[in-house]
């Protein structure tokens, strides 16, 4: 399975998210910004990191980067995308999410593990996770605080769009287990096809336990299984 990793000035998760693809059984191959074509790829992966500096706003130069493009085209034809963290920024600006991503409430970059509840288990990126399963997780951002307009909210909720929610242990979705001050505890979203997905926090720093947590290798192990799926459709 041909898995995509967009990689621009500044990216610095594009290694982490090669070795959770191949963790997870797929192959992963590096996109360089300045392309225009994506190769052939069955899903793409849009790291973590500080493309073009975040200069503007983080998303806001890498949105017009080649590539883009050829990502809209892929997401419009119903491929799988997964934009994490700064990728989550960045799919936000080019339109292919819904909603903005502004600075975190407290006004620092925050740098810890927390803890997010997985809202679906039946999403192409979910299908390894229990619904209601609390995961543990890094973040890593200063820009991570989720907004949308009120009717954007409402049909996210409504449409079940929410895929993952910071939560306490417990798995409650409190004030206190929110660290960015994200609307509604939101940590990511789908789309309204499902089949492009946003999130926060980082799954390709949890795919070891070396790391600390393996709670995100399962979200990479979904997405494989899903391309594996099709291919046998």
């Amino acid at each position: 399975m041909n898995v995509a990793i967009i990689t621009f000035p500044g990216s610095n998760c594009d290694q982490d998210c090669h070795r959770s693809v191949e963790l997870a059984g797929g192959s992963p191959r590096y996109v360089w910004h300045r392309e225009t074509s994506l190769g052939g790829a069955e899903a793409v992966i849009v790291p973590g990191g500080f493309a073009h500096g975040d200069y503007l706003r983080p998303g806001a130069i890498a949105r017009f980067s080649p590539i883009m493009d050829a990502v809209a085209d892929f997401a419009r034809a119903g491929g799988l995308i997964v934009g994490i963290c700064n990728g989550f920024q960045v799919l936000c600006e080019a339109g292919l999410l819904p909603g903005a991503l502004l600075r975190n409430e407290s006004l620092c970059f925050q740098s810890h593990h927390c803890r997010m509840r997985v809202e679906r288990s039946d999403t192409a990126f979910t299908a390894g996770y229990r619904e209601g399963q609390v995961l543990g997780i890094p973040l890593s951002h200063a820009d991570g605080n989720y907004f949308a307009d009120p009717d954007t909210l409402a049909a996210l909720e409504a449409e079940r769009r929410v895929v993952f929610r910071y939560c306490d242990a417990r798995g409650d979705a409190s004030p206190d287990a929110n660290p960015n001050g994200s609307l509604n505890n939101i940590a990511g979203i789908v789309n309204a096809r499902g089949n492009v997905l946003g999130m926060m926090p980082h799954p390709d720093r949890a795919i070891e336990a070396v790391l600390g947590s393996v709670d995100g290798l399962p979200l990479f192990e979904s997405l494989i299984g899903a391309l594996a799926r099709a291919e046998v459709a």
